[in-house]
């Protein structure tokens, strides 16, 4: 078995040691004060370098209204000021004199500790853009994401709204442009995206080049919301913005990925990249918050496999599935008509209102298993159908954090049959509550934390508790006591967790061809064909990102354990202790939970 107690301390383990009683006493409000000081200062600075950012967490407004009118910088020199700016913040924080911080500042200082020394980590590497190697790809890029931004978070409620839009729009050309130059001179490098993921992002690329301007969502946005605030002419510019500067830059773009596509090899791993051992090795500690190698994480996965594949064997058999492997019982029920939803307009709109009604029955439920709740909603809305074709299966925005705009569970409908009726409740409960919804915005609504620490998050933290919600639901709130093939679809979101574990390493540490990841993830019976394809992609562009769920969760559930066996355990207590102190490394998480 292998030892998963040993997580990174080394962040966590930085801050000096404590000084005598009358010492700290003296020195608490000074120490916190020049902490907050110097981590706020930080905040403050990305948010005028990520205009995005600052709308979607609802800051645009009062002297940052201007940012309502920006996107990011894009390009080179941004994203090397990026590195100059990682590296100088680890040597900052490691200078900082630690004496006499409250218990509440040790906590955000160790977090702090931990996320800059892991950028600085990242920013030696002489490529990649956030967490994947690649600038563009099915996944990534403004093509994939400002349309969207511009839809549904850029607000228009004003004269001074639709200004912004235009002028974002018109900046919207130039990040294209900066991503293009990026992705150019990543490849001089020999950092070129694999054919297939190339062969994914063009056609949607182009979809959006070739797509009329009055056809673009956000422009029908615009011009709803222009017409009812009695404004005129917007409509009529961003269209214009469009043809003229947006699809242009597109057309450059294109012309790129077009050329690189003749240069691109098939291997799917980062291990075929310029130090790509390292860039893994830096994914898997940024996504895990461990050091728990790339071989002890695939054991941990065959393990896991083999586990919850026993147990789900028993479940399909009680059920009538008794003929073939466990993989091809599931491909079985998977295709069961009774399970499906119609792959129609009306049969996903009714696959919407089905999880719409789901959630509000879970409400009622939730305050027997944890004390503070989050004073936010949470709908489910369809992935856009611009990008479906890429995207994930579904994924979570978190409301600002003004809380203006409710949260928003994302759900992929390019094929309703990647969506059987029993495997829905388990993915509404990781994707809205008891997971992200329940998690995030209760962070973003916590006074009492500092704004970074509302705005930011840990992978591990946050798609653990997703995954630990999961159980949660299944074994303490009985969502599957009548309802074996319920807890099938539970069991089955456990397995295709690990069965990431087995894929992501296999690709990028032990060079899996990306085929051998479909056919490892559809013989395992965790996801069909179709969706299995889509997330051998998407682990192909964020290397370690997949690594992040059952770690997470893997550590949270012991935590639990550990708590439990102690006498006066109270799950409602425990929930808090986790949740009310925000999104941190799974490191400091277990030095907290064991302090």
């Amino acid at each position: 078995m292998i030892d998963r107690r040993r997580v990174l301390m080394g962040a966590a383990a930085v801050a000096a040691a404590a000084p005598s009683l009358a010492q700290a006493a003296a020195a608490l409000s000074d120490a916190d004060a020049r902490l907050n000081s110097l981590l706020d200062g930080w905040f403050d600075a990305d948010l005028l370098e990520s205009p995005e950012r600052a709308t979607g967490l609802g800051l645009d407004k009062g002297e940052l209204s201007y940012l309502s009118h920006r996107l990011s910088e894009g390009g080179l020199k941004a994203r090397e000021d990026d590195r100059a700016k990682a590296i100088s913040r680890w040597n900052e924080i490691r200078r900082f004199d630690t004496s006499g911080l409250s218990e509440a500042g040790r906590l955000n200082y160790d977090i702090a500790a931990f996320g800059r020394e892991t950028s600085a980590l990242g920013a030696a590497l002489p490529y990649g853009s956030g967490r994947s190697p690649y600038a563009v790809t099915q996944l990534s890029g403004g093509y994939y994401s400002t349309p969207d931004f511009l839809e549904n978070q850029h607000r228009i409620e004003d004269k001074d709204g639709a200004d912004g839009f235009l002028a974002r729009l018109e900046a919207f050309a130039d990040r294209l442009d900066g991503e293009t130059e990026i992705t150019r001179a990543d490849a001089a490098m020999g950092v070129i995206a694999p054919d297939y993921i190339i062969d994914r992002a063009l056609p949607q690329i182009r979809t959006l080049r070739d797509m009329a301007a009055s056809d673009w969502s956000m422009v029908k946005a615009l011009a709803r919301k222009e017409a009812t605030l009695g404004l005129s002419g917007y409509e009529d510019r961003a269209k214009t913005l469009l043809d003229t500067k947006v699809k242009p830059a597109l057309a450059r773009q294109i012309a790129t990925l077009e050329d690189l596509r003749t240069r691109a090899v098939h291997d799917a791993g980062a291990w075929r990249l310029p130090q790509g051992e390292e860039f893994y090795a830096n994914g898997l500690r940024s996504n895990t918050t461990t050091t728990l190698s790339a071989d002890e994480i695939h054991r941990m996965g065959v393990e896991q496999v083999a586990e919850i594949s026993a147990e789900l064997d028993v479940i399909l058999k009680s059920q009538g599935y008794t003929q073939g492997t466990v993989g091809e019982r599931v491909d079985a029920l998977n295709k069961d008509p009774a399970q499906l939803f119609p792959n129609t307009d009306e049969g996903k709109e009714e696959l919407l209102k089905w999880l719409n009604d789901q959630i509000k029955q879970l409400d009622p439920m939730l305050p027997a298993y944890f004390g503070r709740l989050p004073r936010t909603h949470v709908e489910v809305r369809r992935v856009p159908v611009s990008i479906q074709s890429g995207a994930p299966g579904g994924y979570y925005q978190g409301p600002p954090l003004d809380g203006s705009r409710p949260g928003v569970y994302y759900i992929n409908l390019r094929d309703s049959g990647n969506w059987p009726r029993f495997s829905l409740p388990t993915l509404t409960y990781h994707e809205a509550s008891p997971g992200h919804h329940l998690q995030v915005a209760l962070q973003r609504e916590a006074g009492e934390l500092p704004q970074w620490r509302r705005a930011g998050g840990f992978s591990a933290f946050n798609e653990g508790w997703a995954l630990y919600a999961e159980q949660v639901a299944a074994n303490d709130m009985n969502a599957y006591a009548n309802y074996p093939l319920g807890r099938a679809g539970f069991l089955m979101s456990y397995l295709f967790r690990a069965v990431r574990l087995v894929v992501d390493t296999g690709m990028h540490a032990k060079r899996w061809s990306r085929e051998d990841a479909v056919e490892y993830m559809v013989a395992s019976g965790a996801k069909p064909r179709d969706a299995a394809n889509s997330e051998i992609n998407r682990y192909t562009v964020w290397p370690g990102q997949a690594c992040a769920y059952k770690v997470g969760h893997t550590v949270i559930a012991r935590l639990r354990a550990e708590a439990e066996a102690k006498p006066g355990f109270d799950l409602r207590q425990f929930h808090d202790k986790v949740l009310l102190s925000g999104s941190m490394p799974l490191a400091v998480l277990e030095k907290r939970l064991r302090g």
